[in-house]
């Protein structure tokens, strides 16, 4: 079953066309993941989908009633309000203690229901904000580079995490990552965006590492060039391209 779907969807911010006829699905039980540069649009893309952005044009088609949980990539908390964990998670209206408790056992912080969020870790604090995510039992959970400062345990865990929640609640998962090897081991399918889809398909659909830099170019480190995307199209800026012709 297709939860959500976009048709053609073009976001424009300011002067700059961000998003340029878009056209993805996201099936129940699977998980996406979108990858590309920075300024590629993919985290306008997630506030397009959540219905936080409206689309210059084209169309967000979601199933009748679908439930979206949403963890983002930051959220700021002063940390000298007192706020303890559940206070948190009864924000802006308030559950029953057995909900919060269960959305807590979910993300893995049984324990922490007492806690202040100022005192989290990051790692705590991102679980937190997943069991937030899961209180609606959600049919679709979306995460914005959600493990964003975190270390590579504390976002292996994390991803652990999302897997056994996706086999828990059968919801898809679309998520955005840099993290690579999370990409590879995680996702069903990958979507390449810079400004539009250049690609998409399974993890293992992959080309040389050369021409995924010519596609996504240098600033990422070479910490994408990892992937080697088989493409059935070029970019302008393509200098295989160019050295073919």
């Amino acid at each position: 079953m297709r939860l959500i779907k976009t048709k053609d969807l073009c976001v424009r911010l300011g002067g700059d066309m961000v998003l340029q006829s878009v056209n993805l699905f996201v099936e129940r039980g699977e998980i996406v993941t979108i990858v590309g540069p920075n300024g590629s649009g993919k985290s306008t893309l997630l506030r397009a989908i959540i219905g936080a952005l409206a689309p210059t044009s084209g169309a967000v088609i979601r199933a009748p009633g679908l439930r979206i949980g949403y963890v983002p990539q930051k959220l700021h908390i002063d940390p000298t309000l007192p706020l303890t964990v559940t206070r948190f998670l009864g924000l802006p209206r308030r559950h029953p203690a057995g909900a919060l408790r269960a959305a807590l056992e979910q993300a893995g912080l049984p324990d922490l229901r007492d806690h202040q969020m100022a005192d989290l870790s990051g790692g705590q604090f991102q679980r937190v904000l997943l069991a937030r995510a899961l209180m609606e039992k959600p049919d679709l959970l979306i995460l914005d580079e959600a493990t964003q400062g975190l270390d590579q345990p504390g976002s292996a865990a994390f991803y652990r995490r999302i897997e056994e929640v996706r086999q828990s609640l059968g919801c898809a998962v679309l998520m955005v990552s840099h993290e690579l090897h999370v990409v590879m081991s995680a996702s069903d399918r990958v979507i390449c965006l810079n400004g539009h889809i250049c690609c998409e398909g399974r993890p293992e659909v992959v080309a040389q590492a050369e021409e995924y830099r010519a596609i996504f170019g240098r600033g990422t480190q070479g910490a994408l060039a990892l992937y080697r995307h088989e493409h059935n199209h070029y970019h302008d800026h393509d200098p295989t391209h160019e050295a073919a012709e």
